[in-house]
């Protein structure tokens, strides 16, 4: 895509503010350091252990996120029903996606997350807590995701993904999706909640090293999407159902900027 021009002034000011949002990331993170080593250490079972650490990083993201001039405003929470387990599906167009969409569904959720990003000290501790750690260059692992993830439902927990793979970096709103968050919602029956975060490419650009800009950040969640019933020869059809729901609420909700927003 063309990135947009940044004046020289702009561009020291948002290094200057990258270091100040790197510094409170590290600082912040003890919030939730301290209860997620001992929910480790004390409590055996996944989903109750699970939800300590989403809980924990809810206090962390509500002070970080606000501290560093990027508060999080959410529409659509109502249609998340406390008696039902989903597949989140978000878009994706930043790093500080991962931040924002976690602590934002509600109850206890792990996401699908590169396996090297649990080697970091501190942070990859919270990171392995609330993930389903996957070896992309591996098949035998990318196959092992697809059972653990169906586990994760199974227990009563969501999972939440994004169907582009990687982040966006393009002027269009969404890149194609992979079918496998479809297929695991099918394989499991549990229905599938489309989400939009906007704003978090101007947050971090595509492009641009050591560069951040705050900008207040928008999540909506749309109505679920049932999979009861659905088969594997049903799984195209939904994808593709689900991408131009999302691209098109993404167009609408960008004001016509979608390549920027």
């Amino acid at each position: 895509m063309t990135q947009k021009r940044i004046p020289a002034l702009q561009r020291i000011l948002g290094r200057v503010y990258a270091l100040y949002a790197l510094l409170m990331f590290i600082i912040t993170i003890l919030l939730v350091a301290i209860p997620v080593s001992l929910a480790h250490l004390l409590v055996r079972d996944d989903r109750r252990r699970t939800k300590i650490v989403m809980d924990s990083y809810r206090v962390w993201m509500g002070v970080y996120l606000p501290l560093i001039g990027c508060p999080v405003t959410r529409t659509g929470q109502e249609h998340f029903r406390p008696d039902t387990t989903y597949v989140v599906v978000y878009n994706h167009n930043s790093l500080a996606d991962v931040l924002v969409s976690t602590p934002y569904v509600p109850g206890a959720s792990k996401t699908l997350a590169k396996k090297e990003l649990a080697r970091i000290p501190v942070f990859g501790l919270i990171y392995r807590s609330g993930s389903v750690l996957v070896d992309r260059s591996d098949p035998n692992s990318r196959l092992k995701s697809i059972e653990d993830m169906k586990a994760v439902l199974a227990q009563g927990m969501h999972m939440i993904l994004y169907p582009e793979g990687t982040r966006n970096k393009t002027s269009a709103p969404l890149k194609p999706f992979y079918k496998g968050a479809f297929k695991v919602a099918v394989e499991s029956q549990h229905p599938i909640v489309p989400a939009l975060i906007f704003h978090t490419r101007e947050i971090l650009p595509p492009g641009l090293s050591f560069y951040a800009w705050p900008h207040r950040i928008r999540i909506r969640y749309m109505p679920p999407v049932p999979t009861a019933g659905l088969g594997p020869d049903d799984v195209p059809a939904l994808t593709e159902k689900i991408f131009h729901q999302m691209r098109d609420g993404y167009i609408a909700g960008a004001g016509g900027n979608a390549g920027k927003a």
